[in-house]
């Protein structure tokens, strides 16, 4: 999975005002494919108007893209006139096009919604509490989370199956037991300076980045690296401890050993559908349709997804399309 927040906040701006002109204009951003399919459980719902219609929006990575597609490929099959938005650049200009109804559909992370959109300095580890704590907040801002998927794509590091052998570790707890010249890490830029990034990952942990005594993580051992290089120079030893995301596809395509957050430091990223209120309101057939869905996106289920994308090259669009078919949701 790419980073949450891979934008400044100028840029954010700027894919702000880009979604909202197409929004504007009825045109959709690139990669809108989505294949003919039809009904299965999910059915055309009866008595819905002829002219009910959705805009179902997603940031723009792999992950997101996906949910994205199976949100537009479920609604259509419903009934809705579903208008795919996915693949929007940027955090901020989904939740931008959500509040300024722009779009009425998305799957958001309750951890992401709780630091960055709520402005909480922490997040919350048990998964209900984080999830009870968002769908209250937002639903001041015009936004209905629907229940939560069993997926939770938090942070994570992991290590080389060979590495993880030959260094004995299988916790983050493990990396303090570590000789100095050993404790080295890949990371992106964004999350060395999350409030649930890097820095207090260590602290949390007993390390500290920089120091030269027995706690500490030298900047030196520390490579930052885009997100997808930090899995590729994981897996080849450049460095021996990784961050990526748990549901991702290249976790077990690359052979790593993710470590266990031991001392439950990182919050819960579960991911839920997120409704406008106000369509809601106008259409409660849109919470049927996806609560039936959410209980069969499992980290499981995503990791697979996630790879038949990122590794194996095919559309997210397909893949959404034949996950939905496989779980019996349509047919082809």
């Amino acid at each position: 999975m790419s980073s949450r927040l891979r934008r400044t906040v100028i840029a954010a701006s700027v894919a702000v005002i880009s979604a909202l002109s197409l929004a504007g204009c009825a045109l959709q951003p690139a990669a809108s494919f989505v294949p003919a399919v039809k009904a299965g459980s999910i059915k055309p719902i009866a008595g819905l108007p002829a002219d009910a219609s959705v805009v179902v929006t997603s940031k723009n990575f792999t992950e997101q893209i996906i949910l994205g597609k199976i949100a537009v490929l479920a609604l259509t099959a419903a009934g809705f006139h579903a208008t795919d938005m996915t693949n929007v650049p940027g955090s901020e200009a989904v939740r931008q096009l959500m509040l300024n109804d722009g779009a009425d559909v998305t799957y958001e992370y309750t951890g992401t919604a709780w630091l960055t959109y709520l402005g909480h300095t922490a997040g919350i580890a048990d998964q209900q509490q984080q999830y009870e704590a968002v769908k209250k907040a937002d639903a001041t801002n015009g936004l209905t989370w629907l229940p939560e998927t069993p997926m939770n794509d938090t942070y994570a590091f992991a290590t080389a199956a060979a590495t993880a052998k030959k260094l004995g570790v299988s916790t983050l707890s493990d990396i303090a037991t570590l000789p100095v010249s050993e404790r080295t890490f890949c990371v992106e830029s964004e999350f060395n300076s999350r409030p649930d990034g890097f820095r207090p990952m260590l602290k949390k942990y007993g390390l500290e980045l920089g120091g030269s005594g027995a706690n500490a993580v030298p900047a030196k051992n520390v490579k930052i690296l885009d997100t997808g290089t930090v899995y590729t120079a994981t897996a080849h030893g450049k460095c021996n401890f990784g961050e990526v995301f748990t549901t991702d596809g290249r976790i077990g395509s690359l052979n790593l050993t993710v470590l266990a957050d031991d001392q439950h430091f990182f919050p819960a990223y579960n991911g839920a559908p997120v409704v406008n209120t106000r369509k809601l309101q106008e259409y409660p057939q849109i919470a049927s349709v996806l609560n039936a869905i959410s209980p069969k996106l499992t980290n499981e289920a995503l990791i697979a997804l996630n790879r038949k994308v990122d590794v194996e090259g095919e559309d997210p669009g397909t893949v959404a399309s034949d996950w939905l078919i496989d779980e019996g949701f349509l047919k082809k």
